[in-house]
């Protein structure tokens, strides 16, 4: 599979989880953590990954809050 379907596919299984789960799913990307979602990505394809979730999110951020 090419590297921007699977990155796309992992995004997509990660939004699903709603987003509480993905801000969680974010920090823990940020610290350099795997998600069962993320494996077997390289370094860089969970660089891309986090990039686009955060773009995402920003969408969100105001219908979407962890208060």
């Amino acid at each position: 599979m090419r590297s921007s379907r699977r990155i796309d596919d992992c995004i997509e299984r990660l939004c699903q989880k709603g987003c509480a789960q993905v801000w969680g799913d974010i920090d823990a990307l940020e610290r350099g953590e795997s998600l069962p979602e993320t494996e077997g990505l390289s370094d860089g394809e969970r660089q891309r990954v986090l990039r686009e979730l955060k773009a995402v999110m920003r969408v969100y951020k105001d219908r979407c809050r962890l208060d």
